[in-house]
């Protein structure tokens, strides 16, 4: 048991040096580990009371692990964020076994109250008496998934290999993509600041309602993984017996987990395929026209910092005149 709790406890101190982080209170450990996600496999950012976010870590998959008995077990991971501070506090481990039993944990940061880690292991210690190797089979993905965040450290941030792009949680877009404002202007999401209005589709009668930017979310600045989309919307018509045929064709930026909605349904970037349609914004016509994926691809971005728009009144905006939606 201890040699487990020691691997734990050395991944721990590895990831909560990387992080932003705050310690937690006992009242706000307490609070956690009442916090539940109702669909695992669907829902990657879940809020509490404005308060609390769960959001998935590097969204992951879940591990499924099979013990000797041949049973399955599920643990899944997520980052519990403070909501005023976008500070990480805690790492929340939510174990599922055979019987769909939910068992929850939450692993507090590595300079959080002795009081907290001493609550903390005896809650894993209780899980480990009924659920066999619980605690084995924690540290097992705990020190998996936390020795991948020393690898890019090692390599300043960046994963070495394939696209070389950090996968992160951040849900964001890159600072220079281009919000469209109420007034018909354009501002570089760097610069949108609370108070602004701005344009927010309804994706079921294609109109235009206005919105009040309530904040404007910053991340560190990371190598992050980028996803552009290239989208085309194809014009035809015959005049003076003469087929015309008019092109016309927008970009757009974003970390391959932030939500845009196509025709099929709510997507994340980085699963939107070639032939799906985003809608977007005619800028001769001002209407809402429905555009084609034609083009895909997911890169470094470079070190940079990304935004997001929190805004009161709308779940949409429009980002380079597509729609795309707040996480």
């Amino acid at each position: 048991m201890k040699k487990y709790l020691l691997t734990l406890l050395c991944s721990i101190v590895a990831i909560q040096l990387l992080a932003q982080s705050r310690p937690m209170t006992m009242a706000e450990y307490a609070k956690a580990k009442t916090f539940t996600v109702k669909d695992l496999d669907n829902d990657t950012y879940v809020k509490f009371n404005n308060t609390y976010i769960l959001d998935r870590y590097e969204m992951r998959k879940p591990y499924v692990i099979t013990g000797d008995d041949g049973q399955k077990k599920r643990i899944d991971l997520y980052r519990l964020v403070a909501k005023d501070s976008m500070l990480d506090i805690a790492t929340v481990i939510f174990y599922t076994n055979e019987a769909g039993k939910l068992y929850t944990a939450v692993m507090p940061l590595f300079n959080s109250n002795s009081d907290i880690w001493n609550q903390y292991f005896e809650d894993i210690h209780a899980i480990d008496k009924v659920e066999k190797n619980y605690v084995l089979k924690l540290s097992y993905v705990l020190s998996k998934e936390f020795s991948y965040q020393l690898y890019k450290s090692m390599n300043a941030g960046k994963d070495v290999k394939e696209e070389a792009g950090t996968y992160g949680t951040d849900i964001c877009f890159p600072g220079d993509q281009l919000v469209n404002l109420a007034n018909g202007t354009q501002k570089a999401l760097r610069d949108i600041r609370p108070g602004d209005e701005i344009i927010s589709p309804d994706a079921a009668t294609h109109q235009t309602n206005i919105i009040r930017v309530k904040e404007l979310v910053q991340h560190h600045a990371e190598n992050y993984a980028i996803t552009s989309l290239l989208v085309m919307h194809v014009a035809e018509q015959q005049v003076a017996g003469v087929h015309q045929v008019t092109l016309s064709g927008k970009v757009l930026q974003a970390t391959p987990n932030h939500p845009v909605l196509t025709k099929a349904g709510k997507k994340q970037m980085g699963t939107v395929v070639n032939g799906d349609q985003l809608l977007c914004l005619d800028e001769h016509t001002n209407t809402l026209v429905t555009y084609t994926v034609v083009n895909k691809t997911e890169a470094a971005g470079g070190k940079q910092p990304v935004y997001n728009i929190v805004a009161e009144g709308g779940d949409a905006f429009m980002m380079n005149n597509i729609m795309v939606l707040q996480k």
